[in-house]
């Protein structure tokens, strides 16, 4: 048995070392030239921390990325509305991780190279589409620099980790309609800064209609003062949105605006917002639910099945759930086909809702109920607004629909 996995991404390199790890051969084919350490931060939650962890990869983790301590919600006005506590300190067995997305990455592509093989690991390779065998899947690449063909590639089955603009997707679903837009655009930088708060919070503040912040520590200790890299978005509500590019540059004068009077005594967010070097947009976009990812040797896994709008610190969570799942597949069914129906049966239910609750109830639906409660207004004391109960049933709704709640992963393998 042998994988062709198109996407060296978190997904795609994930799945491979689980893989691995269940005996079964697998090679990566990236698009891009070369594999830098690029993007912003991203949270990895405690489900997926778990299949991470299994892969021997937590010190590694840990000695790059900032362990979530907690996670706290405000209003515009800098009141706290609600705080929990996270990972580990929370309960679970495992941490929960802020992590620059090219330091996790690294760590993924040492931890392939040193076992799966470097030389299983080809960049440059842009994935044009495929074919099936009758006992296999051909699939044809391009060269990224030159555009000339490269000579087509076998395997027993075909993964398709090529994220939001997935080629494979596309000749599976080829009437499938454009993107959906959420009518929420965000702006993502990273700002060297003093820690805030307990130095390891994930915070939220705002709301959409106003302006919504995301703000989270990925690197400490970046400097000789001791500040550390954070991670921040900024979402608002907006008609106006481009195409979906993680790389876009951004302009600040889009959105500083409705942040320029957000003045905290636990933050100055537009001083900490200018403190950026460089500005990301990009319009929270997703796409329908597929009715079904898998035809024969091939299947779809990460964003290539399931974009989702980044509201839940989820998407990558997600895709360490189906490398896991689909692992457990390949290694219980001789089949492959049977194994990616199976993989399918398993997977596309879960990401299905957690799609729609994105869409509708993440975990910043505690911000929206504050905001609808008191019109936009400060309050006098928060437990007049919505009860201690309420928030903790909001923010336990979406662990139970992501998988992450203490209970369903407590024992698990």
């Amino acid at each position: 048995m042998e994988a062709i996995i198109v996407g060296g991404g978190i997904g795609g390199l994930t799945l491979a070392l689980t893989l691995h790890r269940a005996g079964i051969a697998s090679r990566v084919y990236e698009a891009a030239s070369e594999i830098k350490p690029v993007g912003v931060g991203i949270n990895i939650l405690p489900h997926a921390t778990r299949e991470l962890c299994r892969l021997g990869l937590e010190d590694a983790l840990a000695g790059v990325a900032v362990t979530t301590r907690e996670s706290v919600f405000f209003n515009r006005f800098g009141q706290r509305i609600y705080s929990e506590p996270a990972g580990r300190y929370a309960g679970y067995e495992w941490p929960q991780f802020s992590i620059h997305r090219g330091d996790l990455q690294s760590v993924l592509v040492d931890a392939f190279n040193a076992r799966v093989g470097a030389d299983r690991l080809r960049t440059g390779w842009k994935c044009m589409g495929f074919a099936h065998r009758d006992a296999s899947v051909d699939v044809q690449f391009a060269s990224t620099s030159t555009g000339k063909a490269l000579p087509s590639q076998r395997g027993d089955v075909l993964i398709a980790c090529d994220g939001l603009h997935s080629v494979v997707r596309k000749q599976l679903h080829p009437d499938e309609g454009e993107p959906l837009y959420s009518g929420i655009n965000m702006w993502r930088g990273v700002s060297v800064w003093e820690p805030i708060l307990s130095g390891a919070s994930m915070i939220r503040a705002g709301w959409l209609a106003t302006g919504k912040m995301v703000i989270y520590p990925i690197r400490d200790r970046v400097d000789a003062e001791g500040r550390q890299l954070v991670n921040w978005v900024a979402e608002l509500a907006t008609p106006k949105h481009e195409q979906r590019d993680w790389n876009r540059p951004g302009k600040l004068a889009d959105f500083i605006g409705p942040y320029e009077d957000w003045h905290f005594d636990w933050l100055d967010v537009p001083a900490f917002i200018r403190a950026a070097d460089s500005i990301l947009e990009f319009p929270m976009i997703d796409q329908d639910p597929l009715p079904w990812w898998t035809r024969g040797r091939v299947t779809l896994l990460g964003d290539a099945a399931h974009p989702m709008v980044p509201r839940g610190s989820n998407g990558a969570g997600q895709a360490i759930l189906d490398a896991r799942a689909l692992a457990d597949a390949l290694s219980a069914h001789a089949d492959p086909a049977e194994a990616l129906k199976a993989y399918e049966a398993a997977r596309l239910a879960m990401t299905s809702a957690v799609v729609r609750a994105n869409r509708t109830d993440p975990p910043d639906a505690i911000l929206r109920e504050v905001f609808l409660r008191t019109g936009d207004r400060p309050f006098a004391c928060v437990d007049d607004v919505i009860s201690p109960h309420e928030l903790a049933a909001l923010s336990d709704s979406y662990k139970r629909v992501a998988g992450y709640d203490r209970e369903s992963l407590q024992g698990k393998g």
